[in-house]
């Protein structure tokens, strides 16, 4: 019986050892501290895609090495900051930059919660500017039958109405 757990488990664990990122290998800063410096400024507007809320600069990732090996390159090879930008979303999509550019594609991460502070607004406006609507007035017989009902409940007690000063 052991025998068939250690058969079961063992595949099993080699495909978790398996699926472990490898680790990122050491970064490797350039000659330049011009060109370093831009790298630098560059790893912090630039998302990890597998952390995908810290910047490439923080991110302990592979995918986060490579990305600042990429960077590093590019620069080296004389690329401005705009065309590894460029470069970037054309790898990794609009997401990659923490600050993506205004198109029509991304119109709603802009401007979405403008639009949907202005929506409530003008809900709560519209609700406040109503008026609350007013009862029509009773008519004559309407209410000589409220008198009537209002005499006899001064008049008939509740009996399951309890007084402070029954004792119970």
């Amino acid at each position: 019986m052991r025998r068939l757990w250690v058969l079961l488990a063992a595949p099993v664990l080699a495909i978790m050892l398996t699926a472990a990122e490898p680790p990122a290998a050491p970064d490797r800063p350039l000659s330049d501290p011009t060109q370093e410096a831009r790298a630098q400024a560059l790893f912090k507007d630039v998302r990890c895609v597998v952390c995908q809320h810290e910047a490439i600069a923080d991110s302990p990732a592979g995918v986060a090495g490579d990305m600042r090996r990429l960077i590093r390159e590019e620069i080296a090879s004389g690329a401005s900051d705009q065309a590894v930008r460029d470069d970037l979303v054309r790898r990794f999509g609009d997401y990659v930059l923490f600050t993506p550019p205004v198109r029509v594609g991304t119109w709603l991460l802009w401007f979405g919660p403008f639009a949907l502070v202005l929506s409530a607004a003008a809900v709560l406006m519209l609700r406040a500017r109503r008026r609350p609507a007013e009862a029509a007035p009773l008519s004559p017989d309407e209410e000589r039958r409220l008198d009537e009902v209002l005499q006899n409940e001064k008049l008939r007690r509740d009996p399951d109405a309890s007084s402070p000063h029954d004792g119970r």
